[in-house]
């Protein structure tokens, strides 16, 4: 029998599965295949919400006695974009001067690929650990990340698992794969602010209300003044405007509203109430502002929809260590 110690290999079965959230995409089967060679016993439960895709998720657990390590991850992927973009095909797994590139090389199918590959090698040369090992990797954790790790854990708490302590493979390291432990994530929060205008010809904007000059306006007070200057485990928190949208074509038209997208990454000064009441506090202020909308008296118009569910703050002290 062959196991998988290579985690090259491991990898490049691995990227040649096109799991773009929330496709499966064969990446948690090719897992099975790996991990039932090892002992593992392998489970895939699926979840469901209202208004979300179906997720299919894997949990394996190779059974012992003594304390139980899981490693945690994610087989899904972002979107490829323009695919004529790529020096190489994004699900091809090609090595080019000794580097393996396909999407989700780094984030994260290469750090499940290594941690297969040791548990692998130690089974090879030990006969495994003397405690348990498991993996609990969701196919959700790209998109809206709903139907993924926290179900996940649930499900397995509920089966009576329970754990010491967890590896999570995100790539985090500066240089190289395991290079440094971090010990905690910022927080992360999604929103669209949407202003209503109205809509005319560039050659009349007396006529119209532009709402590109309103949202200018909301956009400058997300931006400014910084919200933090960072705390002792994490930098500053911040604020990236990550889409703009007017829906419009036509380069002489006034459009009828302007959407702004935004992503913030917040460290542990906030948490996700408090982010959300300064940024409507910081929108209700400018709102009224005239700088980008002379002659106007009323308010700026808009409309804040926060996206999805926030990711919290979580932060393991060094004493915990």
């Amino acid at each position: 029998m062959t196991l998988p110690t290579d985690p090259a290999a491991n990898l490049a079965a691995l990227i040649r599965c096109p799991s773009v959230t929330p496709a499966e995409g064969g990446a948690l089967a090719a897992l099975g295949d790996m991990l039932k060679p090892l002992g593992f016993s392998v489970e895939r439960p699926v979840f469901s919400e209202d208004g979300t895709p179906d997720i299919e998720n894997l949990y394996a657990r190779r059974s012992g006695n003594g304390p139980h390590l899981m490693f945690a991850g994610h087989t899904d992927v972002v979107p490829v974009g323009d695919e004529s973009a790529w020096t190489h095909p994004p699900f091809a797994a090609e090595i080019a001067k000794g580097e393996m590139y396909g999407r989700g090389a780094v984030d994260m199918k290469g750090g499940i690929a290594c941690f297969i590959a040791a548990v692998a090698r130690h089974v090879e040369k030990n006969g495994g650990p003397k405690g348990s090992v498991s993996l609990l990797i969701t196919g959700d954790e790209e998109g809206p990340a709903i139907n993924g790790t926290t179900k996940l854990l649930d499900w397995a708490a509920a089966k009576g698992e329970k754990w010491d302590a967890s590896i999570v493979g995100e790539p985090t390291n500066p240089d190289a794969l395991g290079d440094m432990i971090k010990i905690g994530r910022r927080g992360s929060l999604s929103g669209t602010v949407t202003v209503n205008g109205r809509q005319g010809h560039a050659a009349y904007p007396q006529l119209a209300d532009n709402p590109v000059r309103g949202l200018m306006s909301l956009v400058d007070a997300l931006l400014h003044p910084v919200f933090d200057k960072g705390t002792k485990d994490f930098q500053p928190t911040n604020l990236e405007v990550t889409s703009i949208d007017v829906g419009n074509p036509a380069t002489n038209v006034i459009p009828a509203k302007a959407t702004a997208t935004f992503n913030i990454r917040f460290n542990d000064t906030w948490d996700a109430q408090t982010i959300q009441a300064e940024i409507h506090n910081r929108l209700d202020q400018a709102a009224g502002r005239k700088k980008y909308r002379p002659g106007k008296k009323t308010p700026v118009d808009y409309e804040l929809v926060w996206r999805d569910r926030p990711s919290h703050v979580f932060l393991t002290r060094d004493d915990r260590l």
